[in-house]
Parts: structure tokens; sequence; C-alpha cells
């Protein structure tokens, strides 16, 4: 997978930043960019909670309810907003180049996303794994259908900004001062992989989840040094999580927008890790999937 000459579609993202590719540079732009999120998010939470006020306003610390899971995933809209000022001061370079051109981005995207569709399809026809008790209804259907289209569009945010940070700005940002791409392709996912590191929801099962993001991180690290944009990535990462966030959501934590509830948390390791392995297979499955349909 470290073969850089399957990576020279690469080389139209890292140009740019090969301008100013001082370490110093990706630093204070990181700095930067946690700073707009923070105050950002911090700023629109203070004012939907002014404009709309009411018991839905609890559920903001965990994502417990429609509302306030659309207000959690459209505030990572800020982690771009974030990029965007760093790219353009620290590096003087567009938001455009940091996640590629708009219609090779589109194409890549919706083709991976026709690809995903049916793999989903496919999966769907398999029959029951049977590994657990069923799935607890959580939104009444035709509630959660009525919000999907405004559910979709936030996860698509939460998602497409996650590849801006990491396997747009960060990754590029490497890819510039280092040569090699063990470098680049590991070092941000490694940052993805630690984010996720949550042992107080997760206890012995926190390390095996982290494992997963850093893998999942290197594997779309990859996606975006062959594709030449952040589309594939971009469509990968929001399958996933419109799966885990909008379809199968865990009981503890943001389960608002979810259509069902996976009968066990994140902490359980007999019911847990079954699934986990399933997850694994799963994730490379997609990226295969994802390499298929950029093919040329």
């Amino acid at each position: 997978m470290l073969h850089s000459h399957s990576y020279r579609a690469h080389e139209a993202l890292v140009r740019f930043a090969r301008v100013q590719p001082q370490l110093w540079r990706l630093m204070l732009g990181l700095v930067l960019v946690a700073a707009v999120s923070f105050a950002m998010t911090a700023a629109l939470q203070v004012t939907v909670a002014g404009l709309f006020p009411g018991a839905w306003l609890q559920g903001l610390a965990d994502g417990s309810n429609p509302g306030a899971m659309l207000v959690l995933l459209g505030s990572f809209a800020f982690l771009s907003l974030g990029v965007a000022m760093a790219a353009r001061l620290f590096h003087q370079r567009s938001f455009a180049t940091v996640t590629g051109h708009l219609r090779p981005l589109v194409r890549q995207f919706g083709r991976v996303s026709l690809y995903l569709l049916g793999l989903g399809l496919l999966l769907m026809t398999l029959p029951p794994y049977g590994m657990g008790p069923p799935m607890t209804p959580n939104l009444p259907f035709w509630t959660w259908l009525g919000i999907l289209p405004l559910s979709a569009a936030a996860v698509l945010v939460q998602t497409g900004s996650e590849e801006i940070l990491f396997r747009g700005y960060i990754q590029q940002a490497l890819a510039a001062r280092f040569r090699s791409p063990a470098v680049w392709l590991v070092v941000p996912s490694a940052l993805f992989a630690l984010g996720h590191y949550l042992p107080a929801d997760a206890g012995e099962n926190a390390l095996l989840i982290t494992a997963w993001a850093g893998l999942f991180g290197l594997l779309m690290a990859d996606l975006t040094a062959r594709a030449g944009t952040l589309g594939p990535a971009m469509a990968v990462h929001f399958f996933n999580n419109a799966a885990a966030l909008l379809l199968f959501a865990s009981p503890t934590s943001l389960n608002g927008l979810a259509l069902y509830l996976i009968p066990f948390d994140m902490g359980d390791t007999g019911n847990l890790r079954p699934w986990m392995a399933v997850d694994f297979a799963l994730m490379l499955v997609s990226w295969l999937t994802a390499r298929l349909a950029i093919r040329r």
C-alpha cells in the first residue's frame, strides 16, 4: 500500500502545500483550527440555546435527541472553516487546493457512493448473522424518514470536515515536508485514532476501537493519495458514519438521529468484539470497493 508510484495523483494536492512547507506553519494552523472550532461551537450552542430554549438542550452533552445531534454534527463545519483560514493565513493557499478540484471530487464521491450502495444491497441479501439480541427501535420510522435529509446532510458535514482536516490539511502539509508515504499516511491516521480513544465510554474495548479508527484513517489516506481529491474518502467515511449514527447507534450516546439502537454499549466486551471483527472486515471491503470505483 505504500508504493509511491500508486500515489502520483496525490501530487495534485501536495504541490500547493510545497509553497510553504515549514512544519511550524502546520503547528500554528492546527492551533488556529482548534481555536476557531472551539469558539464557534460554543457561540453556536449559546445562540441556539437562546433562540430555542427547552429540555432538548440537555442532549448537547451526548447527542441523545434529534435537535442536539443536528447541532453537534453541524458544528463540525467549523473545522472546515478553521482549515480554510489556516490554509490562507499560513500557507497562502485556497480552500479548494485542500479538498481537490470540485468537479473530480464530486464525480469520485458519486462513483464511490454508487459502488458502496451496491455493496450494501449485496450485504442485505446475506443471511442474518445472529450475533446477539435484536436491535431496539429508537425513533418512530416516519419521524426518522422525515428528518433523514437533514440527518444525512449533518453526517456529510461531520465526515467531510474530518476528511478535510486529517486527509486534507494535515496529510498534505506532511507530504510537502516528508517524501516518505510512511510519514504522511501514518501520522494523520495516528492523530485520528487518538481522537477516538474514549476509555470512559468504551472501557476495555477502548484500544480496539482506537485501532479500528487508526486503520480506517490509514485506508482513507491511501484512497486520497490514489484519487487526488478527498471525494472517495469522504464517501466511505459518510457511509460508515451514516450506518453508525442514522441506522444502528450506540444506546449510550450520539443516538438522537438513529432508527435503531444496538442492544449493548461500547464497553460490552462479550457482545461488541464479535461485531468489531465484522466491522474490520467491512472496512477493508469498503476500501477495496472504493479503489475499484476510482480505477481509471
